[in-house]
């Protein structure tokens, strides 16, 4: 036996050999290089000491650590790193809203260890906290909506350079920070790691939530009014020519419709753009859900003017 496991105080102390990280965090190589320090840090939510794990998701990437121990991990299936949902990839106060459940976040520091304990050893025992199958309906259209299925790498990019917004920075393409102007509200992901945990005060969850809420705003109709076309995308390889038309239909004369499985998209042709308005509005109003897959519409892009003869190709293959 360990002396550290025959200490009473350090029982709780974790000393794990690998993180649990989304492949986000892990980075696009399938090299990664990681340092490990047992006990180096103590976690963020239940304040005990837990393995930290230190790497470089990519060459032009910012060094990632571990925040928070395995156990709190687990306990709320979420990254170590980013506190994101490993199954969905969403924050935990939006899945949390589509499993209806409700946050749970002990006040005192006796509380939080006494919480994490209990969660921790239910989950032990097989009985997981979040189970894919409290999903309704409903909750499962809000997540197809907002699930991310891709790894989003960009997420890893290094941080602004203070000295390049002053106009100070000299060391010109060997500076390891990112030179270029600040998005707006790229502030959102300067949050607090115990309230993201938590799911409460989370202006990612509140802003992936109103999006939801306020339905899609790329449905407002272009002024092009030659565009008459709704391009649509998450097309599973179920969904058929004959599902579009069926939805479709009832808003007017289609004059085509194009489905490629392999992009998993589509396009629908209205013959007017009275009937491409009247389907994207009832779209923004209930969701457009085919064969229990929920599906995003947006209006097509209008034609490119000029005078490249492939460009006018391909723009006369996607808007016809």
């Amino acid at each position: 036996m360990s002396l550290t496991k025959a200490d009473p105080n350090k029982q709780g102390w974790e000393d794990s050999e690998f993180p649990i990280v989304c492949e986000t965090c892990l980075g696009e190589n399938p090299y990664v290089r990681m340092t490990k320090l047992p006990y180096g840090k103590e976690c963020k939510i239940c304040q005990r000491p837990y393995t930290v794990f230190r790497w470089q998701p990519g060459s032009h990437a910012r060094h990632k650590k571990t925040e928070i121990c395995q156990t709190c991990a687990k306990v709320k299936n979420v990254c170590q790193t980013c506190i994101l949902d490993l199954q969905y990839g969403l924050p935990v106060e939006v899945r949390d809203k589509a499993l209806g459940l409700k946050s749970e976040a002990p006040s005192t520091d006796i509380n939080r260890q006494y919480f994490a304990q209990n969660l921790a050893k239910q989950t032990e025992e097989g009985d997981a906290v979040y189970d894919s199958s409290r999903l309704t309906p409903e909750s499962r259209g809000i997540l197809d909506q907002l699930v991310r299925n891709e790894p989003y790498y960009k997420r890893n990019r290094a941080h602004i350079c203070s000295f390049f917004l002053k106009g100070e920075c000299k060391r010109g393409d060997a500076c390891p920070y990112r030179h270029e102007l600040p998005v707006e509200n790229e502030a959102t992901a300067k949050q607090n790691i115990r309230d993201r945990y938590n799911g409460v005060n989370d202006p990612v969850a509140h802003k992936m939530l109103s999006r939801v809420r306020t339905g899609a705003p790329s449905l407002v109709p272009p002024e092009d009014k030659t565009v008459t076309t709704l391009f649509v995308t998450g097309v599973n390889s179920d969904i058929t020519e004959e599902d579009f038309r069926g939805f479709f239909y009832v808003f007017g004369d289609i004059k085509s419709v194009i489905v490629s499985h392999k992009a998993k998209c589509a396009f629908i042709n209205f013959t007017t753009r009275t009937s491409a308005e009247l389907a994207a509005e009832k779209v923004s109003e209930v969701g457009l859900n085919l064969k229990g897959y929920s599906l995003k519409v947006v209006w097509a892009r209008p034609k490119p003017q000029g005078t490249n003869a492939n460009k006018s190709k391909l723009s006369s293959e996607y808007n016809t």
